[in-house]
């Protein structure tokens, strides 16, 4: 687990640069290629590497029980992700294993699942179960005819992660902080999607640079421009935006000190997921690639059941929810699609991220370099070929 700044000492700091008129600053400029943006060439590069790291499916209150499942378009694959009744969370590819048809859309929970072409039936660890007019497939193993499962499901920290393909690395997980504890419980999901590349909408969610004047009648009033802690860990980061309302904590004890509803704290989970912990509930977004110019949003509201020793008031929570969603989330996707349709110009060869903007190189930096170890990878298959070859 990630070892993040405590309570008292993320106060210190954010009360620190409230004095200084400073913020966290980094100590590089990434300059990310515009190309990197609207490349088909690129885009098929950054899906293989979303197929072969641990990438967040959904938050684990999304599945409360055995049975519980969520079918789901993700990274170009259909998968059936499951609770068994073990407690266990696994994932396989939607599609029977008999003529390849979907078995289930949506979410829902089930006892088995069937084929809805000729029901042919599973169980929720994936075994094939019953197959109709069995005595029409002689000889068929139906051991050997379960679902396909993925590479690795995971549930670490309240969320499920899924790792579709051979692992080329351990993604978020080898410096996860405890983003959702266990009692947190799921109130609303929204999906919709955006004419934009997924980097450049994940981007809006990483610095502060631009509060003020993008934000300046939903955010601004509540917060500071430009005034973040930024904590760099693994390949994740954090980013924490504090409310104006935090300078009360002046004349309190600091044995008394809260973080509670005087912050936003941000996490970006490489490579596409953002947790937002807010006063009254928190919200979990996935940025799914569709097209290097369209993103497909999945988003997962939820609230603790107990909060500051009080039962989870679920109206405050939707109301608190509403207005970030309805505010600055949709003055970010409009920036976002305004920079997609930007990028036509060719006014930029390239992106630049300054000091104000560190999160965003450290998640270009980490993109890149798993970029480099998919070609890394590739070329050293088509050497060991050629060797073959060469030998043959």
């Amino acid at each position: 687990m990630a070892a993040l700044l405590n309570e008292t000492d993320l106060i210190d700091r954010i009360l620190a640069h409230i004095d200084g008129k400073t913020t966290d600053k980094g100590s590089v400029v990434w300059r990310e290629p515009v190309e990197n943006y609207h490349s088909p060439e690129r885009f098929a590069a950054e899906i293989a590497v979303l197929r072969r790291v641990p990438m967040a499916f959904c938050p684990s209150a999304a599945l409360p029980e055995p049975g519980s499942y969520i079918a789901r378009t993700t990274v170009g694959t259909p998968l059936l992700v499951v609770r068994g009744t073990d407690g266990v969370v696994r994932g396989f590819r939607n599609a029977c294993r008999h003529r390849g048809m979907k078995l289930e859309e949506g979410e829902g929970c089930k006892r088995a699942f069937a084929c809805p072409y000729h029901a042919w039936t599973y169980g929720l660890d994936g075994s094939l179960r019953h197959i109709p007019g069995e005595e029409g497939f002689p000889g068929l193993d139906k051991a050997a005819h379960g679902l396909v499962p993925v590479a690795a499901v995971q549930e670490r920290n309240g969320i499920v992660f899924v790792t579709q393909d051979e692992p080329l690395s351990d993604g978020p997980l080898g410096d996860l902080p405890e983003v959702l504890t266990d009692d947190y419980v799921l109130f609303n999901k929204i999906e919709f999607d955006d004419r934009a590349n997924w980097k450049v909408l994940g981007e809006t969610s990483m610095e502060g640079y631009h509060i003020k004047a993008l934000h300046n009648q939903s955010f601004f009033p509540y917060g500071y421009d430009n005034l973040n802690v930024v904590e760099l860990h693994g390949r994740n980061s954090r980013i924490v935006f504090p409310f104006r309302r935090i300078e009360k904590l002046r004349n309190i004890p600091r044995e008394e000190w809260s973080t509670q509803g005087r912050i936003t704290d941000v996490h970006q989970l490489f490579p596409n997921t953002h947790v937002s912990v807010l006063s009254s509930h928190a919200i979990l977004i996935i940025l799914e690639p569709v097209s290097p110019s369209e993103t497909h949003w999945v988003v997962y509201q939820l609230a603790p059941r107990i909060k500051n020793g009080k039962p989870l008031d679920i109206e405050q929570a939707r109301k608190d929810a509403n207005f970030v969603q309805e505010s600055g989330i949709l003055e970010d996707r409009h920036a976002a699609r305004e920079i997609q349709a930007g990028l036509a110009s060719g006014a930029n060869t390239h992106f630049t991220f300054g000091h104000y903007e560190q999160a965003i190189g450290h998640f270009h930096r980490n993109l890149t370099e798993h970029v480099d170890m998919l070609k890394a990878e590739r070329s050293e298959r088509v050497r060991a070929l050629a060797a073959v070859d060469g030998i043959a």
